[in-house]
């Protein structure tokens, strides 16, 4: 069995606490000097990650910010078709389900994405003109179909009138009306 004899380094009291406050001292800077190593290692890391994200989140800005002249495409108008002018085009559409849209199918969806109308916004802006001679050009399978009330359509799927289209499409059958 090991007995530690603990007493005092001095025998006097007050010799005894300046001692006690000495070593207190000395291991509460050693302390703090190993910690200030360390966070100052911690510190200097987390600066550079802020830097880092600061020159991230510049590019990210810079990204979204579109020149004046990616923001707009004018498309003139041709003597026999209707044609969008100034129509703000995002690089980054979000594309909608234009299925939604009372007489397009899958196919058709394929098709107005591949002449760049993806949103309904986009749609909206079409001219019926437009969208049926896209559909002629894909032959006979298409050219059945009446696009004359889907700019419409996608007017109210635009502005969220979600109900007054729904009421709407029930009124009509595969797109046109009755």
């Amino acid at each position: 069995m090991i007995i530690l004899d603990i007493t005092p380094l001095s025998q006097n009291f007050w010799v005894a606490l300046l001692e006690a406050l000495a070593l207190l001292s000395f291991f509460a800077y050693l302390g703090w000097w190993i910690a200030r190593r360390i966070f100052s290692a911690q510190l200097a890391q987390l600066h550079v990650d802020i830097h880092n994200r600061r020159v991230d989140l510049d590019n990210c800005h810079k990204k979204s910010t579109l020149s004046e002249d990616s923001k707009l495409v004018q498309v003139h108008a041709t003597s026999q078709r209707a044609a969008i002018v100034d129509m703000p085009v995002l690089i980054e559409e979000v594309a909608d389900d234009l299925k939604i849209i009372e007489g397009i199918g899958p196919k058709i969806e394929e098709i107005l994405n591949a002449e760049g109308v993806k949103t309904f916004a986009r749609l909206a802006a079409t001219s019926a003109v437009n969208l049926k001679e896209w559909l002629e050009a894909k032959g006979p399978r298409f050219q059945m179909h009446d696009p004359t009330t889907w700019p419409e359509q996608a007017a109210l799927a635009r502005d969220g009138k979600w109900e007054e289209l729904k009421k709407w499409q029930d009124e009509l059958n595969k797109g046109r009306l009755q």
